[in-house]
This record gives C-alpha cells, sequence and structure tokens, in this order.
C-alpha cells in the first residue's frame, strides 16, 4: 500500500470509528463480508435482512478448524452488533430502525432480473422507503448498492461513465435506475446525502470472460463502501470495480470520493482458461488475462431478450 493510500485508510478508519451505521441485506453475500470488515474499522452495526442475520465474522471465510478464541471473539462482536429481522417494506419499521443512526448502506433488495412488478415492490418502493425513513430518523447519508448492470446495454467498445445517460440491460437494471433517481431526488429536495455505487461482479476471484473487465475483489469492495462512507462529497454516483486491466468503465468519479482499487482480474486469472459468460464454452487463453471477448453488449447473456422473458411471471 503507497503512503497516501495507508494514510487515507487511516483517515478513514478515524472516521468510521464509534459510528452507527445500518446495513440492509445484512445477511446477503456482500452484506456478510462488509458488516465483518466495518465491524474491525469500529462501526457499530445495526444489521437488517428479511430473514435472520447471522452474527457478524460468521460468515466471513472463517476456518472450520476456528479455535476457541476465535469463537470468543466472534461472539464479542456480535453482542456489539444489534440484528433485527425488518422487510423494506415497512416503512415505519425501518425509521424505528435508524433512529440515532449516522447512515445507511441500502444492500436490500433482490439482487438480479427478476418479473417487473416484484422489481418494482421490492427494489423500487423498497429504496423509496429506505430513502424516506432515513429523512424521517434524521440520517446523514444513505449509501446505496446500484449496480453496473444500469449501463449494461452499452457494448464493450465503449467506456461508460457516469454522466452517460442509462442503458439497463434488464427490468433489474431498471430498478436501479429509479434508485439512482430517487437517491437524486432526496439529496436535491431533502438534502439527504447519497452516495450511489454501481457495483461491478463481486467474488473471490473472475469466473468468466466477462468478469475480467468487471470484477470486483472483496477488499476493493470494502474499499469502494468506505470511501462512500467517509467522503465529504455530499452526492455521487461511482462504479465499484477492481483494477482491471480491460475494464470498461471510467473510475474517475469513485477516485474523486477516495476509492481507489488495488486488485486486477487478469492478475487472479493468470494464464488460466475461463468459460464464455453463458457458460457453454471456454475461451483459449490470449495472453495473460485471456482473450478481451466479442463485441456485444458489456451485459453479455444479462442483455438477451430470454434472460428477462424466462423470469416474466405475468
Amino acid at each position: 500500500m503507497s503512503d497516501v493510500a495507508e494514510s487515507a485508510a487511516v483517515s478513514a478508519s478515524d472516521r468510521l470509528r464509534g459510528a452507527r451505521w445500518v446495513v440492509t441485506g445484512a445477511a446477503g453475500q456482500i452484506g456478510v463480508h462488509l458488516r465483518a470488515a466495518l465491524h474491525d474499522l469500529g462501526v457499530v452495526l445495526v444489521s437488517t435482512d428479511v430473514v435472520e442475520v447471522p452474527p457478524v465474522g460468521s460468515g466471513a471465510g472463517a476456518d472450520a478448524d476456528a479455535t476457541a478464541d476465535a469463537d470468543a471473539t466472534a461472539d464479542a462482536a456480535a453482542a456489539a452488533e444489534q440484528r433485527e429481522v425488518v422487510d423494506v417494506a415497512d416503512l415505519e419499521a425501518l425509521t424505528a430502525l435508524f433512529a440515532g443512526c449516522d447512515g445507511v448502506l441500502h444492500l436490500g433488495g433482490i439482487s438480479d432480473e427478476a418479473d417487473f412488478h416484484d422489481l418494482a415492490t421490492v427494489n423500487v418502493v423498497g429504496t423509496y422507503h429506505v430513502l424516506e425513513a432515513a429523512r424521517r430518523a434524521g440520517v446523514g447519508r444513505v449509501v446505496f448498492a446500484s449496480s453496473n448492470r444500469l449501463t449494461g446495454s452499452y457494448d464493450t467498445e465503449t467506456t461508460v461513465d457516469v454522466d452517460m445517460p442509462p442503458r439497463p440491460d434488464g427490468f433489474y437494471g431498471v430498478s436501479k435506475v429509479a434508485g439512482e433517481a430517487l437517491c437524486r431526488l432526496y439529496s436535491d429536495k431533502f438534502g439527504l446525502s447519497t452516495i450511489a455505487i454501481r457495483i461491478g461482479s463481486y467474488g473471490d476471484a473472475p469466473e468468466d470472460t466477462r468478469q475480467l473487465h468487471t470484477w470486483l475483489s472483496r477488499a476493493d469492495a470494502v474499499r469502494a463502501f468506505v470511501a462512500a462512507m467517509t467522503t465529504d462529497v455530499h452526492v455521487a454516483v461511482f462504479y465499484a470495480v477492481s483494477a482491471n486491466r480491460d475494464g470498461w468503465w471510467d473510475l474517475a468519479a469513485g477516485e474523486a470520493l477516495g476509492f481507489s482499487p488495488q486488485d486486477d482480474a487478469s492478475a487472479v486469472a493468470g494464464a488460466a482458461s475461463l468459460p464464455e459468460p453463458d457458460g457453454t464454452a471456454p475461451a483459449a487463453p490470449s495472453g495473460p488475462a485471456g482473450p478481451a471477448g466479442p463485441a456485444g453488449p458489456q451485459g453479455g447473456p444479462y442483455a438477451s431478450p430470454e434472460w428477462s422473458l424466462d423470469r416474466m411471471t405475468r
């Protein structure tokens, strides 16, 4: 880590220590790992989901042979975390939960393509409830988990920045367009600070050729959320993606907030063959990162008509 990055990390830690933040979608893949990292930074967590939330740290890749000391540490961490089952459909319950909190990390919702009616109910109305509850409770900031799928219909030869018009690759992406618009409305009309993070392909390593461009490592995800939580900028949108050699998205907006990704999909993937996004055939290696892939929508199979039509229920 450079001296500048290390200094920024220390400053962020100082700003977060003792702050009280709500995490919606706390039982999800990102929520579980992010909570563990934030707990280590001294954040007081209020974690909520529509299912029972596991104690902080319990699902973050702990060794199966964890010692009694590690268990005791996890127990102590859990004792410092408030865990609640609350649905984003319940505005009054959210308002009560947010009371006395400094900020909200809104990760809750349907996380992939689904019937539009369900996406509208959970992702759009649910996000409205989170923002309105934050306004009523006097919360300072909402960090909204948006998605790269909001621009998935741009072609792979285009470098996309946050000032370009949305081109969602499906109804899920449409729900994120609406979520970002609600965030902007609450900043402009009500003075609520909102930071929208367009999350890439989150995971331990890239799983297909598309993710050579879109991968977001666990460590870089934490860096992105910490930057969003601690920036002095009042309202912003940025892409949370690792520093991939062949990235599709302009990283300047995130850099302006202090997000400095450190990982690279090509370095993690090495010379190994990766399957195509549809899983039909592995690609032959071409250099350290494999092939760039054919031209087409950045969303890959997510942008196909079938991806949406197969999930429509009415």
